[in-house]
């Protein structure tokens, strides 16, 4: 889990998360949202993908990027559950 926090602890790499809500994207098209190089998107992309926040999958010529939704219930739930822990404790 201290792997998913680093990665969202990041500006660049939330941009990328809130660009793949929207849709899945190849590497060229986040690209295209930034000021920086793609390689630097690409390793952005390996931290999100190595975290399991992001998933990618080859078509053509292309590797299309998307959310890995499985991660985001279960981090929502951790913080659901620790909030609620926290309440009682109170």
């Amino acid at each position: 889990m201290f792997d998913v926090y680093k990665a969202i602890s990041d500006p660049t790499r939330r941009r990328i998360l809130d660009l793949l809500k929207e849709e899945d994207l190849t590497v060229g098209q986040i690209t295209e949202h930034f000021r920086i190089s793609q390689p630097s998107i690409s390793q952005h992309l390996a931290i999100l993908k190595n975290c399991g926040l992001i998933e990618s999958s080859k078509h053509g010529k292309y590797i299309i990027y998307s959310l890995n939704m499985t991660i985001f219930q279960e981090l929502l739930g951790w913080v659901i559950k620790f909030s609620n822990e926290k309440e009682n404790d109170n």
